[in-house]
């Protein structure tokens, strides 16, 4: 191991965190940096040596289309000398408001939603802009699921439709009704869920690695048996046990889940080890016979502002215990 003393003129980043969802490495990010001219000196103890004179725009192949590798290297192209483009992009919704938002502030950038983005990096000099950040896919997916975890009759406002397009086709083949218009959804959910025989985690615009917890909790008290394959995260599943802990019959098999329905759960103490788990688990709560207790919520509060009071606002008996 290499020790580093407080003169060395380095710059000295620190590793970024998240839940624990799985592996989630940063050599995409460090090998873009690396091409476009930046010496990673070493990555050790939660902190990166780096140091750069300036980046150089380059062509840099992505092997997966990350969504965070891609934002960085978007900003980082901002400044290099020169065209970068970016191959095997990530496409999500997220990607092209990062765009929308450079190109207002003055960057010539293009491509965002397709597999190739270009930056022509240079000296700008930025402007100051006003942007409003896209609604939550994430967000208006999990109330979705509120809706049809517990038949509820549920308005969604100031939401993009076609960024929740597989979620919106799953949640019908589940026998929800929903009427979708521009910025707004209408779902109604079924007096009972109906399996659904597979759903794959991909990336956009396939089904989001986001909603399968949550899904997996609608399934729970689903007619028949469903099959969730997780493609994107092979430790995404930490709901599972505090599910069963509630009733559910849920088998895991690697990244696969086979979820066989039950008639109703039961109200349990429980405790959300991930967002979108703790997420999964208050979705659970609000069609459990009994009193639900979540532990961990300071992972739900990572994702959603308020999670309780609106879902309270549309009928739910849930609120927060402090201490």
């Amino acid at each position: 191991m290499i020790e580093y003393k407080a003169d060395d003129v380095f710059n000295t980043v620190t590793c970024p965190g998240g839940c624990e969802i799985g592996p989630r490495p940063i050599d995409l990010h460090l090998k873009a940096l690396r091409k476009m001219g930046a010496t990673i000196h070493d990555v050790q103890r939660g902190l990166i040596y780096c140091e750069v004179d300036k980046l150089k725009g380059c062509d840099i192949q992505l092997d997966y289309p990350s969504v965070g590798a891609t934002e960085n290297i978007m900003l980082a192209a901002v400044f290099a000398d020169g065209d970068t483009y970016i191959r095997n992009a990530a496409k999500e919704p997220e990607i092209i408001d990062l765009q929308n938002y450079l190109a207002g502030m003055g960057v010539d950038i293009s491509g965002a939603g397709t597999s190739a983005i270009r930056i022509r990096g240079k000296d700008y000099k930025l402007k100051n802009i006003e942007h409003s950040v896209i609604s939550d896919r994430i967000v208006a997916g999990t109330y979705m699921v509120a809706s049809a975890i517990t038949g509820g009759d549920m308005y969604l406002k100031n939401v993009i439709p076609e960024h929740i397009g597989s979620v919106i086709a799953n949640l019908r083949d589940a026998g929800c009704r929903i009427n979708v218009k521009k910025n707004s959804i209408h779902i109604s959910g079924p007096a009972r869920p109906k399996a659904i025989d597979i759903i794959r985690t991909l990336p956009y615009p396939g089904f989001p690695t986001d909603m399968q917890a949550q899904m997996v909790s609608l399934f729970t008290i689903a007619r028949g048996t469903s099959i969730i394959v997780e493609t994107v995260f092979e430790n995404r599943y930490k709901h599972v046990d505090e599910l069963i802990r509630m009733g559910a019959d849920v088998k895991l098999e690697g990244r696969i889940a086979v979820i066989k329905g039950v008639k109703r759960l039961a109200g349990a103490s429980v405790y959300a080890r991930d967002l979108r788990g703790g997420a999964a688990l208050v979705l659970a709560g609000l069609v459990a016979e009994g009193e639900t207790l979540i532990g961990g919520t300071n992972y739900i509060d990572r994702g959603y502002e308020n999670l309780e009071g609106k879902l309270a606002q549309v009928g739910a008996l849930i609120r927060r215990i402090e201490g």
